[in-house]
């Protein structure tokens, strides 16, 4: 009959045919799949695993590693002694069961789809497979929120991307301590990544799948209003991390916020809500690890690559057609994380540039912003894992990055593209004259209310004919006089001019108010204004002169009457400095007179200044004052402009008079003392410039030489580690030789050992098992996870008690053991037992044959029978022929008596 393929050779799916595979539907799986990551020193972290995982844990693991495509994978016998569990080679189309660990084969991809693994031909060549990568982006989709992810010893950092997939789906990542793995850079990458939600070493981290499963979810999916006392619980979280971090998480969607609070809960094994706010009340770390949870930072290059085809296509090549040449586009990715987003924009651009209008001096700047500031410092670093490989084509790696010896960098002309910046799209100002505005996957966590203010906010900042790009589970589709929708499935809409005048735009800065955390009662009603009062708000507002306070470098942070005649904002990015805001003719005046008020108390003050507002000349004084008093506003500047246009006219005329001096003259003295007092000033400030200058340039000469010192350290360096990698890629060839000859000289032994029939057993001073002959396994019952097994625990066919302690008496003696012995079924074997010695001499156990002498034995046993037979048949014959000389003298005598005498025949 027909034999069945081996595993080694069954057909195998792509990964089209295997995600198209859906014939066989299994019944959706409530257990946890837990996902394991392991490369270079997995196998001692594995064993270390699995030994803790009781055998009816619930869970099923899959274990993902690196393994050498061309040889044949035995990871599955080699686990098997750790645990009682089955461990089994995965096979195409396996359905997963609790209580089971599955292995990945060699030279093979994995994916999950509906709790069945497939297996999947590698689409990347040797040495830039990710299979770690893939099983977890794959486990993330099919499991979502009850995925669990580990990372173990491995080198590379294979495994990092896929855990940003789990964590999206608020899954559990846990990852080896790093000092306790042989090979500490995958879990060191996850680490860095800021991924890890747990860090343990290997053999703790079974215990603690089991504590987090062992929750009770107390927020989500069940149905049901929170209690008034929870509901109070988790609004005191937001206003912890409000106090904490200065943002205001109370405009998040209650179910996301919900999930991961309980989330972070599971991970503490807290029973309560309460009780995790006395844990946050009592743990700025737990606040900071909360925060990171809720910004959600997961992202990827060219993710959806739909939309990015879209835009290749059509909307980019129309957008830059649509600017005059040489035009600078501008474009802003709020929620950038670490920036994967905003470069592959500016990729697409470049890309799209090169199509439409090559050489054309048309450039893009992109602004790049997001709450969490140390996801911005990764953006700006450039430097991203060797995994992305992954999400890139070829020519898209080489034309955006460069190879560095931790993964790849951005390439200076694509980082020069993108400014970074971190920013509250909630509470900071937006940017504007965009042409293109990104903010994909982001609405999704907020509240509706919130998402309908922020929409006409991105109209305001487009330009007409800017682009919106909006994620897949996002749209503006109710803002129809705002905005178009493009052809094409990306939710991509263009910016139009309504017909209507719209309502008013609500800036982040009034979304605070508009937005309480909680449902507010009835207003309460407000006490009438006194006499004191509104007599106070009256003088402010009809004889108070208009007033500045600034900071140190003047930021604006309050502002009393109209200073519209003297202050207006500055095009482009919202700029609250008063510096950049002033009109012409206070800017000189404005910058000298606040650097001499920052050096003394007394008010600096300038008279009879005319500024241009309002299509004339307004004149005023400007005071400006550093205040020391109260303590609140200490270190502050107070700016004043009063109007002395009544003033100013009515003297001038009677100056003229009485010195005989037109009004010409007198404005032209002004100006040559104003710009006398500005030479002065420049000149100071010149000569201080010139002194820090030349300080600052002994200090770089200092630093110069030091850096050619470190420079020809390093050089020197340099040659020692070529030198050292030329030995050892001698060693490795060296080594590499003589793993091939062991693995011939095994191949031999197996032959030969095959070739003799000789059953043979190698046990080590412990008695062991250490290795069997496949005829072994006829005598005593053997399979390969009895390697490591004691001797005394294995069923045997033969007679033989004495086994052991023939064994360990050659041990002792050094001396050979023969017997000949039978088993329970009529076999008979010559038993021989001998030291086991080492190439130095060293005894380090028995071995055991097994000589099948049952022939001999049968034919041994015959020729004794037929011995006897031939004795008793001889003794037979001899016993008459013993009897045989007492009769012959009678005989004879007879004989004689009939014979004639020779005298008696003569004479007849």
């Amino acid at each position: 009959m027909p034999r069945k393929p081996s595993p080694a050779v069954r057909p195998q799916k792509t990964k089209t045919a295997a995600l198209r595979s859906a014939a066989a539907s299994p019944v959706p799986i409530s257990f946890p799949i837990v996902g394991i990551g392991a490369s270079a020193g997995g196998l001692e972290a594995l064993e270390q695993f699995l030994r803790q995982v009781r055998p009816d844990s619930g869970m099923a693991f899959v274990i993902i590693q690196h393994l050498d495509p061309t040889r044949k994978g035995i990871m599955p016998e080699l686990l098997q002694r750790a645990t009682p569990m089955r461990v089994a080679q995965v096979r195409d189309r396996t359905h997963v069961r609790p209580n089971c660990v599955y292995v990945i084969p060699p030279n093979r991809d994995m994916a999950l789809l509906q709790g069945t693994l497939h297996l999947l031909v590698p689409a990347a060549p040797r040495g830039l497979r990710l299979p770690i990568d893939s099983f977890f982006r794959s486990l993330a989709q099919d499991r979502e929120d009850r995925s669990i992810a580990v990372i173990l010893s491995g080198m590379g950092a294979d495994g990092t991307l896929g855990l940003r997939a789990i964590k999206e789906k608020a899954g559990l990542v846990l990852v080896q301590d790093p000092a306790t793995a042989k090979f500490d850079g995958m879990p060191r990458s996850a680490i860095d990544a800021g991924l890890a939600d747990i860090v343990a070493p290997a053999e703790e981290l079974p215990a603690r799948i089991e504590g987090f499963l062992q929750r009770t979810p107390l927020l989500v999916r069940t149905g049901m209003e929170l209690p008034e006392k929870t509901q109070g619980a988790l609004e005191k979280a937001v206003l912890l991390l409000r106090g904490h971090t200065g943002h205001d998480f109370s405009f998040y969607k209650r179910n996301t916020l919900h999930r991961r609070i309980e989330r972070r809960m599971g991970i503490h094994r807290v029973d309560t809500v309460a009780a995790y706010i006395r844990l946050l009340q009592g743990s700025p770390q737990e606040l900071d690890l909360l925060f990171k949870e809720l910004l959600i930072g997961v992202t990827n290059f060219f993710r959806d690559p739909e939309v990015w085809d879209q835009l290749l296509a059509e909307a980019l090549p129309e957008l830059i057609a649509s600017r005059p040449a040489g035009h600078t586009l501008r474009a802003w990715v709020p929620g950038c994380s670490t920036g994967e987003e905003a470069y592959s924009l500016a990729i697409a651009f470049k890309e799209a540039l090169a199509k439409v209008r090559p050489g054309s001096g048309t450039g893009l700047q992109i602004f790049a912003t997001d709450l969490d500031r140390d996801a911005i410092d990764k953006a700006r670093q450039g430097l991203y894992p060797e995994a992305i490989a992954a999400d890139l084509t070829p020519e898209r790696l080489q034309r955006g990055f460069v190879r560095e010896e931790r993964g790849y960098r951005v390439r200076h002309e694509i980082r020069e593209m993108v400014i970074f910046a971190s920013q509250n799209l909630i509470m900071d100002p937006p940017f504007t004259k965009l042409d293109l505005l990104s903010c994909r996957n982001l609405m999704i966590y907020l509240v509706p209310e919130l998402q309908k203010k922020l929409i006409p906010l991105f109209h305001y900042s487009l330009t007409p004919g800017g682009l919106l790009l909006l994620g897949n589970a996002e749209t503006a589709n109710g803002f129809r006089p705002l905005f178009d929708p493009c052809a094409g499935k990306a939710r991509l809409y263009r910016r139009r001019e309504p017909v209507l005048r719209p309502e008013p735009i609500e800036f982040p800065t009034s979304f605070a108010h508009a937005m309480p955390l909680a449902p507010a009662g009835p207003p309460s009603p407000k006490p009438l204004p006194s006499l004191q009062t509104q007599a106070d708000q009256l003088i402010l507002q009809r004889f108070a002169p208009a007033t500045v306070l600034v900071g140190e470098k003047g930021d604006i942070l309050y502002i009393s009457g109209r200073t519209g005649r003297y202050l207006e904002p500055a095009a482009g990015k919202a700029n609250w400095n008063v510096f950049a805001m002033a009109r012409e003719g206070l800017r000189h005046e404005l910058a000298s007179g606040f650097k001499k008020a920052l050096q003394q108390d007394e008010p600096v003050l300038f008279c009879g200044l005319a500024v241009k507002a309002d299509g004339g000349a307004h004149h005023l004084d400007l005071s400006i004052q550093r205040l020391t008093e109260p303590a609140a506003l200490q270190g502050l500047v107070l700016i004043v402009f009063s109007e002395t246009a009544a003033a100013v006219a009515a003297s001038l005329p009677k100056a003229g008079k009485a010195g005989g001096r037109d009004l010409r003259t007198a404005e032209l003295e002004r100006e040559l003392q104003q710009a006398c007092a500005e030479t002065q000033t420049i000149r100071e400030e010149m000569q201080t410039s010139q002194e820090e200058l030349r300080s600052a340039n002994e200090e770089l000469q200092s630093t110069n030489e030091e850096l050619q010192s470190t420079n020809e350290e390093l050089t020197t360096s340099k040659e020692e580690m070529q030198s050292l990698n030329e030995e050892l890629q001698t060693v490795n060839n060296e080594l590499q030789a003589k793993v091939d000859d062991l693995s011939r000289i095994n191949n031999d032994m197996t032959n030969l050992l095959n070739s003799t029939s000789i059953a043979t057993v190698f046990l080590d001073n412990d008695l062991q098992v250490r290795r069997f002959t496949t005829q072994a396994t006829q005598i005593i019952k053997l399979i390969p996870g009895d390697v490591g097994r004691p001797i005394t625990d294995l069923s045997t066919a033969l007679a033989y008690p004495e086994l052991v302690a023939d064994a360990l008496e050659v041990l002792r003696t050094l001396s050979t053991a023969e017997k000949s012995i039978a088993t329970r079924d009529g076999r008979w074997f010559e038993v021989r037992i001998l030291p086991y010695r080492t190439m130095d001499n060293r005894i380090d156990g028995v071995v055991i044959t097994f000589t099948d002498i049952t022939i001999a034995k049968t034919l041994e046993a015959e020729l004794r029978g037929r011995q006897t037979d031939l004795e008793n048949h001889v003794a037979a014959i001899s016993t008459p022929s013993q009897r045989a000389p007492k009769a012959l003298p009678a005989q004879k005598r007879a004989s004689r008596e009939r014979r004639p005498r020779s005298g008696e025949t003569a004479a007849g």
